[in-house]
């Protein structure tokens, strides 16, 4: 049971990072700028982007105002990338 919490919980944070950067690209923004933006490392950033970190819902709400998307988007952009039946409880 946890194993597959944490195989699902991956999933999620790898759509998410795929879903995060394509935004910063779509907005020609380096990580550089954006991180300094909302005040965030680079490193942190980039670990978001390769789906290492799982951030709190405070700093995806800073994220996405530097992304200038909204919250609902992303995540409506991040159910529709998920696997169908995807859960993170059994």
């Amino acid at each position: 049971m946890v194993n597959k919490y944490l195989q699902n919980k991956q999933i999620l944070q790898t759509e998410l990072a795929k879903i995060i950067k394509e935004c910063r690209l779509a907005k020609n923004k380096s990580i550089s700028l954006i991180s300094n933006e909302i005040g965030m490392t680079k490193s942190m950033w980039a670990d978001m982007e390769k789906g290492i970190k799982d951030p709190q819902f405070s700093t995806l709400i800073r994220m996405c105002e530097a992304l200038d998307i909204s919250a609902i988007d992303l995540i409506e952009k991040l159910i529709n990338n998920l696997p169908e039946n995807f859960s993170l409880i059994e």
